[in-house]
Formats: structure tokens, sequence, C-alpha cells
């Protein structure tokens, strides 16, 4: 205990939680090396162990081995593990931390720690992480259950059931890494039951815990005729409608654009029936937001298609959830913060309710520097890989908004690509997560200090 006061005084809060990811990953990089891990009986390099643990911790799903054959069951397990702990890894880890350290915690610590995960008080983490596990194994079970009733009678009852919870879980914690083989769930594109589990997991971990809740509770009182449905939705909160809202947007009109631009494209949903066009298409638009699984190759998009699918990967899921990406309030909050800039507001107003300019603030550096670091991984992918730009865009981007989807350009990595690759996946993971709370800290004195204004020329 005295270690972690002394580490305590060392690190702040913001870089511990990066550390505990970062030994996640390199413990189970350790363990993905033993040859009991590997299918074959041998070795695997420890490049190779570490980009797989580092795309199954931080629940993006990109391989540069096959899952499905590469790894030995031992293997698969120690990746499930870690995909477990990568989907729940960032309030696990922030919760034990707090828990350990205890008193040492400063009360600025404390203010921002509630804050980030939508808590009244310390008291609530214990029983907030609770929920959370019960929710997810909860969910993951029904997620097992419903798998099942599709790879039982194709893969047998025991290799059935194991398949059912690996994916379950892949796909709750969006994650994206499967064991069916190097087309992902393509075999199973017409399938509707498939794609309607796995759609439900994606979305049940991408929107965010507190939605979960804010959902939950309004539906009890519902239930207990405490009031109307209409009423119900007006009592969610801001967090929450926003969050719902801005999901459905993405997804529809995702849906709708790779639809009508990838109706005629015999590669990828051309040759299918209207109804498996749609179904495709919705999924698509789905797995965009950091799931990585595919039912068509992401290499046959068209061009303009490719430029959709970066945006929805850009924004990925929602707050405190399994997903990654800048998020979708991030998103939202800057678009209506430009529509109320254009109408002369100085204020921006949502649902009745004024949103902090702090707020506005962090959504906009969150996403500048997400952006920033997008362009920087690009370049230097690309200069030191070669291939397409288009490619190596896509590539990146779903790195760092842990997506997992990839236009087979995983494969051609050579060492100094796959370290830039496994970076952007560890930075994707940790870096809204730790942004918001580097800018939530207060900066002393800083504050305290009042400069004159001036204004400056913009557009």
């Amino acid at each position: 205990m005295d270690t972690l006061h002394k580490l305590n005084n060392k690190l702040s809060t913001t870089q511990v939680i990066a550390l505990g990811f970062f030994c996640a990953i390199i413990i189970g990089a350790l363990f993905l090396m033993l040859p009991i891990s590997a299918a074959d009986g041998h070795a695997t390099s420890f490049i190779d162990s570490l980009f797989t643990s580092t795309t199954s911790v931080c629940v993006t799903g990109l391989v540069v081995v096959p899952t499905f054959s590469h790894w030995s069951i031992f293997g698969k397990i120690v990746i499930l593990i870690l995909i477990q702990l990568g989907g729940l890894g960032i309030i696990s880890f922030t919760t034990g931390i707090m828990m350990i350290l205890g008193n040492r915690i400063t009360l600025s610590d404390r203010m921002l720690l509630e804050d980030a995960l939508n808590l009244d008080s310390l008291k609530g983490l214990i029983k907030f992480l609770r929920r959370i596990f019960k929710g997810t194994f909860v969910v993951e079970a029904i997620g097992a259950i419903c798998y099942s009733f599709v790879f039982i009678p194709d893969l047998g009852l025991i290799k059935g059931i194991a398949y059912s919870i690996f994916h379950s879980v892949s796909a709750f914690c969006n994650a994206g890494i499967d064991l069916l083989g190097n087309d992902s769930l393509i075999p199973y594109s017409c399938n509707l039951w498939i794609n309607l589990v796995t759609m439900f997991l994606i979305i049940s971990g991408g929107i965010g815990f507190i939605v979960w809740w804010d959902i939950i509770n309004n539906t009890k009182k519902v239930w207990h005729h405490e009031f109307k449905l209409k009423k119900a939705i007006q009592k969610l909160h801001i967090h929450s409608k926003i969050v719902i809202i801005t999901t459905l947007l993405l997804i529809f009109i995702g849906a709708f654009l790779i639809f009508l631009l990838e109706y005629t494209n015999n590669n990828t949903i051309g040759k299918m029936n209207l109804p498996c066009k749609i179904i495709a298409s919705l999924f698509q638009s789905v797995t965009l937001r950091t799931a990585g699984f595919m039912t068509f190759p992401q290499s046959s998009l068209r061009s303009t298609s490719v430029l959709v699918c970066l945006f929805l990967m850009f924004i990925g899921g929602s707050p405190i959830g399994t997903a990654g990406g800048v998020k979708t309030t991030t998103i939202a909050l800057l678009f209506l913060s430009t529509m109320a800039t254009i109408k002369g507001k100085h204020h921006l107003v949502v649902f009745n309710r004024t949103i902090p300019h702090r707020t506005i603030q962090k959504a906009l550096a969150v996403s500048v520097v997400s952006l920033s670091f997008l362009m920087l991984a690009t370049f230097v992918l690309h200069l030191t890989e070669g291939g397409s730009l288009l490619d190596v865009t896509y590539e990146v981007t779903s790195a760092l908004a842990t997506v997992g989807l990839s236009r087979d350009f995983t494969s051609t990595l050579h060492f100094i690509g796959k370290l830039i690759i496994i970076c952007c996946m560890y930075l994707g993971r940790i870096g809204p997560i730790s942004m918001i709370i580097f800018f939530n800290r207060p900066h002393r004195g800083n504050n305290l200090l009042s400069y004159p204004h001036e204004d400056i020329a913009v557009g």
C-alpha cells in the first residue's frame, strides 16, 4: 500500500490508468507468446503477440494473424479475457485505483472522477461498478443464448456454445474479433437473426452505461404506472436524449448512404436481394461505430462509401461505454454549437437546458486532438508502409477509433507499421478519457488571472 501511495504521489490518476492498460497489454502479450497459446505449439513472435494483445485490450479487432487458426484454445481464452477486461477497463481501472488509493485522492481528483463517471458521490462508485458488471454479464449471456440457436446447429454443441460466448463478449465489447475465419460474418450476411443479435450487442455496449440506467429507471416508473411513456421520455437526462437521437440518426443516415452508394456494386451488396441489401447496409452502419465485424469485404467499397465509413468510424460510440471514437455527444455538441453561432445565439440551449461553455471547449479539444493524431499517424504510416492513401487512412482511423475494420491492409504491415497501429489502438482506447480528465483538471493560479479582452478576425 505504501508503494502505491508513493506511486500516486509521482503519477497523476490519468497516468496510472494509462499505465494500467499498458501493463495489461504487456502481460497479455507475454501469455500469447507462450507455445501453449499457439495452435501449432510454437512460440509466437513478440510483435505479433503484442499486436494481438493490444487489439484485444483496446477492443479494436485488427489482427495480423488469423484468430481462428493461429491460436490454440488456451490462446483464444486469453484473448477472450483480454477483450472482457478491455471492454470494462476504463470503469474498472478508475474505480479500482480510487479504492486502492483511498484517502490519498485529492478533492479535485474526486470531483473530476465523479464528473467523468456522472456520479453524485464517491459512495456510489461500488454500486455503479456492480451494476455495470451485472448488466454486462446479463446482456452477454442473452447474446450467447441467442447466438447458440445458429451456432450449435452449424458447429455442434460444444463448439457452438464456445463460439456463442466468444462472439457475444466480442460484440458487446465492440471488439470485432471473431473465430469464424477470414471472412468474418460474410457467410451470415443474409442471416437476419445473426445480424439482429450482433447489432443489438454492439449498440448495447456502445450507447454507454449511463444511458442504460436512465432508460431502465424510467421504464420501471412507466411499468409501475408512476407516469406515462411520453413523460418518461421527457424525464430522460439530456445526456441520454443526445446519445439516443445522435445514435439513431447516424445509424439510419449511414445505412441509407451505404445502401445508395453500394446498391449496384457487385463486390459488396450489388448481387444481394433487396432485404439482404437493407440488412447489410444497416449492419455496416452499426459495425462502423467501433465494432469491427463485417458482412461484406471492406476493400471492395467504393471511394465515396469509404468517406462515409471514415466519418462514422471517427465519431464512434457514446461515453462511458465499450466503444471508441470521439463519441456521439462530442459531435452533437459541436454541431449544435455551430448552429447556435450561425443563428447568433451566445449560449447553447438544448432541450431547455444551457450547456456549459467548458463542455463545448472539451468537445472541441477532443475532436481537434483526435483529428491531429489521425493526420499524423496516417502520414507516418503511409511514409513507412506505402500503399493506397485511402487504405492507410482507413486503417489508421479504424485503429484510433478502435473499430477493427480493414481494407486488407493489416496483413501487409511490417514491423514499424505494426508498431504504429499498436500505438494508434492504445491511444484510441485511453485517449478520449485521458483528454477529458486532462481538460477537467484545474491549473492553479491560471484561473485567478484576468487579462484585457481583444478580438481577432475569424472566417
